[in-house]
């Protein structure tokens, strides 16, 4: 990172989701978010058919946490490093405190979202959005990021593939109009994101904004992540979109990303 850089940040996804609720317009994007603790993960379990617990600061999809309820109790995979792990556990008291044992951090309890499949995979979108000093907020690009087999997070990291807008919409059989009315929501979201952040944090100047659509075709934002979104996957997928997000970045301070 340059020493000059100059793009805050919004620390804590719990927080982030807060202030996205908080706006009218967002609150049917952002699923459902509580802090850990025994009775909000037990009310969540009872709620949603999957929750997922992560750190509530943390990146790369390390230490997210699956929860299922099964006629037998519960079902919990977890990622460590890059390895990702199953086991189950007859009561809540039993998951609740492996969950405490594994924990390195604050943790918080997110709905599980039952994202649409590419080639049988999840995936889920990321928004780049970026604006110049003195300038207005621009989505300068998106890349698809496709989840491994059998993982439970859609992370590069974690073994899975990027993608572009475009490969997606032929993978996926989307027409041309459905492909960029699904790009215009997303732009759309992804600006007011930006507006209603930047109004709680001053100094903000880019933020990747992890979109997903359901099973049923309706948006949900993931996760807004403010503090040094990658995009560098692009730089060989789709150059053009690469250097703008590069120029825009070099504006604020922020080393090229390679």
């Amino acid at each position: 990172m340059a020493k000059n850089y100059a793009s805050r940040n919004i620390r804590g996804k719990l927080r982030v989701c807060d202030y996205m609720r908080a706006d009218s317009k967002l609150r049917e994007y952002v699923p459902r978010t509580v802090a850990f603790n025994r009775a909000n993960l037990e009310m969540m379990t009872d709620r949603y058919s999957a929750v997922y617990v992560k750190p509530d600061v943390g990146s790369q999809g390390i230490g997210v946490c699956r929860v299922r309820k099964t006629e037998a109790g519960y079902e919990l995979k977890t990622v460590e490093g890059k390895k990702q792990w199953k086991a189950a556990y007859e009561t809540i008291e039993a998951l609740y405190n492996r969950i405490v044992k594994l924990r390195r951090s604050k943790l918080i309890v997110q709905q599980g979202i039952g994202l649409d499949r590419v080639k049988g995979r999840p995936y889920d979108i990321r928004a780049m959005v970026q604006r110049k000093p003195g300038k207005s907020w621009e989505c300068t690009g998106y890349m698809v990021k496709v989840g491994g087999a059998n993982k439970i997070v859609t992370n590069y990291y974690q073994g899975g593939a990027i993608y572009t807008l475009r490969r997606l919409e032929k993978e996926r059989g989307l027409s041309s109009g459905e492909g960029k009315a699904r790009k215009r929501m997303m732009t759309e979201v992804a600006l007011r994101i930006a507006s209603t952040l930047s109004a709680r944090r001053s100094g903000m100047h880019e933020m990747g904004i992890d979109f997903a659509f359901d099973g049923a075709g309706r948006l949900w934002v993931l996760e807004v992540n403010s503090n040094h979104p990658q995009f560098h996957p692009l730089k060989q997928l789709a150059p053009k979109m690469y250097y703008k997000m590069q120029e825009f970045a070099e504006s604020y301070g922020r080393y090229s990303a390679k």
